[in-house]
């Protein structure tokens, strides 16, 4: 097991990252026959192809996923990982054509470095770095312009980043998820402590989350210059793919989904704000039978796999456009 989403036979994932303008995409790519599901929570989402995944719609199966950076431009890269598909045969077959399945969801990093996004280039090769195995995390593909931590403006914001975690059943199931954390709230571990807050006034040190929500300062952030684009809708964004290997219907895999936002809200603070546009896609493979009574063990997984993946985000994150992140703001005041 590698605890991450490639644990799960077929998946793939590759990413394509621009340090220099501080964004990316990250295409995930299903095995033939991989079902869907969707749940967006936040108040402020860009996505595309979300709402076949409805259970009550048609389609059945998704070939890929793209999460990517751009806010509503960003959306063009999963016309990237279409065509890279449809480039070798894969999609839905309706009499002579081939039709890919890519839903999206983006996050908005623009103000992170320059005014760039991921476009239907950028997207196609993210699609053609796929690969099983070990998985990049942190300060790349649609992690590379992420920030958290936004409570009190931009100035003491921090990185975030991908993060993918793993779990396993004794049954042969395993869930698992893959996360780009930009969310404008702070991260918290296990036993409630911040491992992400707004920089404090010295190196190292946090200011209190839950001080600055009380007291009214700066949530969300004043309109200043610095700081005005962060309490705009949109702003903030955290996105995942959850996925499985046990054979789920529409349906559960969309149940999926719903759940693993539990994951968000077990380690992000405040988390589906009007400001966020946090979704989660489920995908099912089906190449194990699910249990009959297993599903409440594979939702509490999926929590589980989406919390721990967040935490690996925020802890693999680098900085970058000046933005430093939790672990290099800790070791600062060292």
């Amino acid at each position: 097991m590698l605890d991450a989403i490639t644990d799960i036979a077929g998946i793939r994932v590759g990413h394509w990252t621009d340090r220099r303008a501080a964004t990316g995409c990250t295409a995930i790519l299903c095995p033939a026959g991989t079902v869907g599901g969707v749940d967006v929570r936040g108040a402020a989402p860009g996505t595309r192809e979300t709402d076949l995944l409805r259970p009550e719609n048609e389609v059945q199966e998704v070939h890929a996923v793209l999460l990517t950076g751009g806010s509503a431009f960003g959306l063009e890269a999963a016309s990237g990982v279409v065509r890279y598909l449809h480039e070798r045969g894969v999609g839905l077959t309706f009499g002579e054509h081939v039709i890919p399945i890519v839903p999206a969801a983006v996050i908005f990093d623009l103000p992170t470095g320059k005014p760039a996004w991921p476009d239907v280039a950028a997207g196609h090769r993210a699609a053609a770095a796929a690969r099983g195995g070990h998985v990049a995390e942190g300060t790349v593909g649609a992690g590379t312009g992420a920030t958290l931590a936004k409570g009190a403006g931009r100035e003491r914001l921090l990185k975030g980043g991908v993060g993918t975690a793993s779990e396993r059943l004794d049954t042969g199931v395993i869930v698992a998820a893959l996360v780009v954390v930009n969310a404008g709230g702070s991260i918290r571990d296990a036993r409630g402590r911040w491992v992400a807050a707004p920089r404090g006034d010295r190196h190292g040190t946090f200011l209190d989350p839950a001080r600055l929500l009380r007291t009214g300062r700066r949530w969300p952030p004043p309109d200043e210059t610095s700081t005005e684009d962060l309490a705009k809708p949109g702003g903030n964004t955290t996105i995942a793919v959850i996925a499985t290997n046990a054979r789920l219907t529409k349906a559960q895999a969309n149940r999926l989904a719903t759940v693993a936002h539990d994951g968000f809200a077990h380690v992000i603070w405040p988390v589906h704000t009007h400001s966020d546009g946090d979704t989660v896609f489920a995908l099912a493979t089906g190449e194990v039978e699910r249990p009959p009574d297993g599903i409440t063990a594979l939702e509490a997984m999926a929590a589980l796999a989406t919390s721990r993946a967040v935490l690996k985000a925020t802890h693999a994150a680098t900085g970058v456009a000046g933005i430093p992140s939790a672990e290099e703001w800790r070791a600062s005041g060292g």
